[in-house]
């Protein structure tokens, strides 16, 4: 659908995600040129002339989700990997599925991924690619018009799949190339996240040099994996000689600027160094869950004031892209450990919103509702029956992340533009893709061999 010039959505309420948390219920939102211009009072839209006017009357209005740790190389895997601890997940089932994607097969997975969080209401995410044909993944994030940062997953030592590497000059040549081409393209929509795997598949001088690539490419990222598994952990102590983030500290690859998924087993040293650094660690419940890894003791971290954001992960180790997933697990899972009023729905509703866009530095432009900010929003139905009857103020966090699932999603938008309306994707058949990477799929395991 074309994006016009001027937008007003007029919903039954706010949720603005702002520094006050404000909620609107006489207001309506203007939009200009994909911008939000200005908030006004309902019974003011009819003053507002040359613009296209949504009426939304039964459909609250929040800003669109922040994913801050993806695989879209992996959509079309789920259900081929369960039941696996990470090192064996890896080792027998996700390596070698990643190393046997050739253009096609990648496209389809990406364009599967990415169909999946614009229907879920996700309208940025930080992707982590695999290690070859990194331009198809990149190339349909622009096609489908998600806001985001991907990058090609670098990989120059393997023991688990030793086929599954590239040489280093290669892994720096490519990665290079990449960030030139697609870094604050799509009319900075789109960003290089620079993605090392994790230490067990990274010689130091990669994982130094990587990180000395920011340098060079304003507003982009250091993405990788950390302290997820202990079998994990034993290795790189033996491997490094350290604890996982202790050896991340010992080589400059921490700050501001870095973002470790996971961060589930850590010490007291290590969170200090998180907290110096100012990294930020992407929390991802249901993979942490699914793999047998353990539960990050994110209410420490934020009380540690560590910037804390949500991701689901890959497709074969969750088995959903679903934010509404990821937030009513990060919830529950801290409740048994410190107590029910721990990670309260309004704390985690910012962790999916604001605390993401915070994360990429991207707080300047979305995860909140706010004059000059892009319009990256979503329209939710809360009137259904398994939502709260009671509307006010108090109960919408908890409607939204306790109660709140993917179909109560009717509309997206991502920079002005809409992405799904009626429940429906403008720029996706869902038939056409799931057939497509089925297709693909079948080829890719005729590659493997299975």
């Amino acid at each position: 659908m074309k994006k016009q010039n001027k937008i007003v959505i007029i919903p039954k309420q706010i949720v603005t995600a702002n520094a006050e948390m404000e909620i609107y219920r006489d207001k309506a939102l203007v939009i200009s040129n994909g911008v939000i211009e200005q908030f006004v009072s309902k019974t003011e839209v009819g003053n507002i002339t040359d613009a296209e006017i949504f009426r939304f009357d039964n459909f609250t209005l929040i800003p669109g989700f922040v994913q801050t740790h993806v695989h879209l190389c992996q959509t079309m895997f789920r259900g081929l990997a369960d039941d696996l601890e990470l090192l064996d997940w890896l080792q027998q089932k996700i390596f070698v599925f990643e190393n046997q994607h050739n253009f096609d097969s990648l496209k389809a997975s990406a364009k599967l991924g990415l169909y999946e969080f614009q229907k879920g209401g996700t309208t940025t995410i930080l992707d982590m690619g695999t290690l070859r044909f990194q331009e198809a993944v990149f190339d349909e994030i622009i096609n489908s018009k998600q806001r985001g940062f991907s990058g090609k997953c670098m990989i120059d030592e393997n023991t688990l799949l030793p086929s599954f590497k590239e040489s280093f000059d290669s892994e720096i040549r490519n990665t290079i190339k990449l960030a030139e081409t697609y870094h604050n393209s799509n009319k900075g929509r789109i960003k290089y996240g620079f993605a090392p795997r994790f230490v067990l598949s990274c010689s130091e001088k990669l994982l130094i040099d990587t990180f000395d690539m920011l340098n060079d490419f304003e507003g982009s990222l250091y993405h990788t994996h950390s302290a997820e598994n202990l079998n994990e952990i034993d290795a790189v102590r033996e491997l490094r000689g350290k604890e996982n983030i202790e050896y991340f500290d010992s080589i400059g690859v921490l700050s501001e600027n870095t973002v470790l998924a996971h961060c589930v087993h850590v010490n007291d040293k290590e969170i200090e160094q998180l907290v110096q650094s100012q990294t930020r660690v992407a929390h991802c419940p249901s993979s942490n869950l699914k793999l047998g890894s353990g539960i990050a003791d994110i209410p420490r971290f934020l009380d540690e004031n560590i910037s804390v954001s949500l991701g689901a992960d890959g497709a074969p180790c969750n088995n959903n892209l679903s934010m509404f997933t990821e937030m009513r697990l990060a919830a529950l899972i801290q409740k048994p450990i410190y107590g029910p009023t721990s990670m309260d729905a309004e704390t985690v509703f910012r962790l999916a919103t604001i605390e993401g866009a915070k994360a990429l530095h991207l707080e300047d432009q979305v995860g909140s509702l706010e004059i000059g900010k892009k319009a990256d929003l979503v329209l939710l139905d809360l009137e259904q029956p398994s939502n709260c009857l009671i509307d006010d103020n108090k109960n919408i966090y908890s409607d939204i992340v306790y109660a709140s699932r993917v179909d109560s999603v009717r509309e997206v938008m991502i920079d002005g533009d809409w992405v799904v309306k009626n429940s429906e994707s403008c720029v996706y058949d869902g038939e056409e893709i799931v057939r497509d990477a089925k297709a693909e799929l079948t080829k890719l395991l005729k590659r493997i061999g299975a």
